[in-house]
């Protein structure tokens, strides 16, 4: 019976049209990353953001090595370990800074910043890959940013510095994300996985041994939840544009937003200001009219 109902409703699933599966994994793969920035702030008043990262890296590992093992070692090997080894540390970096983020800024300011990551990879994709991007993409890459000036409010009373760690996270996880489209010629995903997951554990390693503070039961399940939601989030988000049109199953991301303003209020009582919301719209707006740009290119 199991089993039967198990297969009527893989049926039912495939039956459904391309578009439609793709929203609900990136639904799913949405609500997994809102879960794990509850984790990260709900930690990090015990936890250094270095041990939470190599619980990050070393559970997502965990998580993904039947994949590895399955490719097997001649499908792992790369000629372009250089490149490899320049994305690692961008994404590291911007990692630990996103945590960082998450830990001392309101989830939904920090969640609003954090958007700011298309803008960044327009602007970098032209300086690096030479990628030609029309005026309305510029004018919305603009709007974007003077968004960012708004949440940041640079000179204001209420500026908080650490506003510019989620701006400079959202910088270098777009040169990292560019580098990817740059290695993707000669590099499938699994082995970008592969080394960015193994360097990831070997970072953070180290320093996580200084920092170390010994999780309770809870703790355990949190931590480890946050290395295997991000890693089932990638692939959920993997699947999510390979089975949909990118400009039906793109703006649903932006429901994070909405995760991020309830479970900032319902668990950890924050109330966004209305500099949040005016900058998070500004921020969602040019973003998502980006993305439709690219899925129409």
């Amino acid at each position: 019976m199991p089993a039967h109902f198990i297969l009527s409703l893989y049926s039912t699933w495939l039956r459904l049209p391309p578009n439609l599966r793709g929203i609900l994994w990136l639904s799913i793969g949405t609500f997994m990353f809102a879960i794990v920035d509850v984790f990260v702030k709900s930690l990090g008043g015990r936890f250094d953001p270095l041990q939470i990262s190599f619980f990050r890296y070393s559970c997502g590992l965990i998580f993904l090595m039947p994949l590895f093992i399955r490719l097997g070692a001649s499908n792992l090997r790369t000629g372009r370990l250089p490149l490899h080894l320049m994305r690692m540390c961008l994404a590291f970096a911007a990692q630990l800074g996103i945590f960082i983020t998450v830990i001392h800024m309101p989830l939904a300011e920090a969640t609003a910043l954090m958007f700011s990551k298309p803008l960044f990879t327009t602007l970098i994709a032209v300086i690096l890959l030479h990628e030609v991007v029309g005026r309305r993409r510029w004018v919305a890459t603009i709007l974007g940013f003077m968004g960012v000036l708004v949440l940041v409010r640079p000179g204001a009373e209420a500026f908080d510095p650490i506003a510019l760690v989620a701006v400079t996270s959202a910088l270098t996880f777009a040169v990292a994300n560019v580098l990817i489209r740059k290695m993707s010629t000669t590099e499938p995903t699994g082995r970008i996985l592969f080394y960015y997951h193994i360097g990831g554990v070997t970072v953070f390693a180290l320093p996580t041994w200084w920092v170390w503070n010994l999780p309770d039961l809870i703790d355990w399940l949190k931590l480890i939840g946050i290395g295997g939601l991000t890693t089932l989030g990638i692939f959920c988000f993997m699947r999510a544009f390979a089975v949909g049109e990118a400009n039906a199953v793109g703006p649903v991301e932006n429901v994070r937003l909405i995760y991020a303003v309830l479970f900032g209020y319902l668990l950890f009582a924050e109330i966004p200001s209305i500099w949040t919301a005016v900058g998070a719209l500004i921020i969602v707006g040019s973003t998502y009219y980006i993305a439709r740009g690219e899925a129409r290119e």
